[in-house]
């Protein structure tokens, strides 16, 4: 699996391509929060890296070579392609290692599953008309809210409640790739169909996800909120 080495002896990047769904244009990055995962992913580990937005409506042939029956997104490593997110994440942070690459994994096991039936929550609030169906939704992220303003066991803090930036700590893991780019939908497209905003009283989430809108990491890999609107269109039948 290692390079071969550079001319100066220093271990060159590995060869690696991230295919992620092409937006409404057919060239920059549609709505998908598991391409934005990948993209952070790799982003934070700080290698080189080329990507590539695939029109789903107009399929280029040489997809089906490359990975034959496979969706967007996913990706090649030094040749080899790689296309089950949960097992692209683990070998990324198996193979992109300390010393060169900065461990992303969390070291809390709890911030790994917080606010892990958010999106599920919306998606069901997303498809209903009636504006109480809001309460799944709430709840869940109350939830997230909770676990965000509640000391980690190894942070230091004169008061009650954390203010650490992210899920971990003050840094962005993989738990953050994980729940971000589907909390960022959340925010975007509830607002635009059911006028729904984050409750003010969770401090915790408005602080998370202003944290994130301050990182390029995050922002960088983010679709357009035109795109996360346009995918939500057809499933949100708007308020009677």
């Amino acid at each position: 699996m290692a390079d071969d080495s550079s001319i100066n002896g220093e271990d060159k990047d590995p060869d690696v391509e991230l295919f992620v769904k092409a937006g409404i244009d057919g060239e920059s990055i549609g709505n998908c929060p598991f391409s934005q995962r990948l993209f952070m992913i790799l982003w934070l580990k700080g290698v080189v890296f080329n990507i590539t937005t695939i029109d789903m409506k107009r399929k280029p042939p040489d997809l089906n070579n490359l990975a034959p029956g496979t969706n967007p997104p996913f990706l090649t490593f030094n040749g080899e392609v790689k296309t089950d997110i949960n097992k692209i994440e683990e070998f990324l942070e198996e193979v992109l290692a300390p010393p060169k690459y900065p461990k992303l994994a969390a070291k809390q096991r709890e911030s790994n599953i917080a606010g892990n039936d958010i999106f599920a929550k919306f998606s069901a609030y997303i498809k209903n008309t009636k504006p109480e169906a809001n309460k799944g939704l709430v709840k869940a992220l109350k939830k997230l809210d909770v676990y965000l303003n509640t000391p980690l066991p190894d942070e230091v803090t004169e008061d009650t409640n954390s203010s650490r930036r992210f899920l971990d700590g003050d840094d962005l893991t993989l738990a953050d790739c994980n729940l971000l780019p589907k909390l960022h939908i959340v925010k975007i497209v509830a607002k635009k169909y059911r006028d729904f905003d984050i409750p003010e009283d969770m401090a915790g989430v408005r602080r998370y996800l202003q944290n994130a809108y301050e990182r390029e990491e995050f922002i960088n890999t983010c679709a357009a909120n035109q795109e996360m609107e346009l995918a939500y269109v057809d499933v949100a039948k708007r308020l009677a």
